[in-house]
């Protein structure tokens, strides 16, 4: 495998990753905007479509713009880290608050409201946090425990794509009811998030300030 290949493995898995929601999000919006049905209709997003715009756009960035900041040739180019980290911290933050208005406005019934609406909220709020936590830790150089943030920001921010494959199998195994459907949205957040303290702390405990071994931009 060449030096090539493997810089880009990372980003071009987590841009597959995102591509169902950003494929299934495109939809929504040609729907919103043309009145067609490739999707299934949803009368609030037809009442309301502003927030759903927002966080379908926001998402589409965060995912794809995101997925790039991991590869180490890009990082080498400062201007271009922090620039491009920039426009995945605004996006971030997009998808995080009109999450929890799409949350807090759209509600579902039953006991999908039960499980996934605190959920929901908890992980709305952690993606806030976390983008915050690690803009902070930029702006004083902290660079380690910037990229740490950044990396559990995107976990969290990402998993629609890891959703769409446990509901995937596991609704295959276990059914679609709402308990566990709820369920195996959860555990996608479980999953991302395991993997993401994994990437963390398999990285070398080093003390640097390049930009260039950073994995999330410097907003200065």
């Amino acid at each position: 495998m060449t030096t090539r290949t493997s810089t880009w493995r990372v980003p071009l898995a987590l841009v597959a990753l995102g591509a169902i929601p950003v494929i299934a999000g495109s939809l929504r919006l040609v729907d919103l905007a043309t009145g067609s049905t490739m999707l299934p209709p949803n009368p609030r997003f037809s009442a309301s479509p502003l927030p759903v715009v927002i966080h379908i756009v926001t998402a589409v960035v965060f995912a794809l713009l995101g997925a790039v900041q991991f590869s180490a040739r890009l990082r080498r180019r400062c201007a271009w880290h922090r620039r491009a980290g920039r426009a995945v911290m605004v996006a971030g933050l997009g998808v995080a608050l009109s999450a929890l208005w799409l949350n807090q406005f759209y509600p579902k019934a039953g006991a999908a409201r039960e499980l996934l609406y605190p959920l929901r909220l908890a992980f709305g709020v952690a993606l806030v946090v976390t983008i915050t936590l690690g803009f902070l830790a930029a702006r004083r150089r902290d660079f380690r425990s910037h990229r740490a943030w950044m990396i559990r920001s995107y976990a969290i921010g990402i998993v629609a794509g890891t959703q769409a494959f446990t509901l995937g199998i596991g609704g295959a195994i276990f059914g679609h009811g709402q308990v566990t459907t709820s369920l195996l949205l959860a555990a996608a957040w479980a999953i991302n998030l395991t993997i993401a303290e994994w990437a963390i702390r398999k990285q070398p405990r080093r003390r640097t300030r390049p930009a260039a071994s950073q994995l999330a931009p410097s907003p200065r």
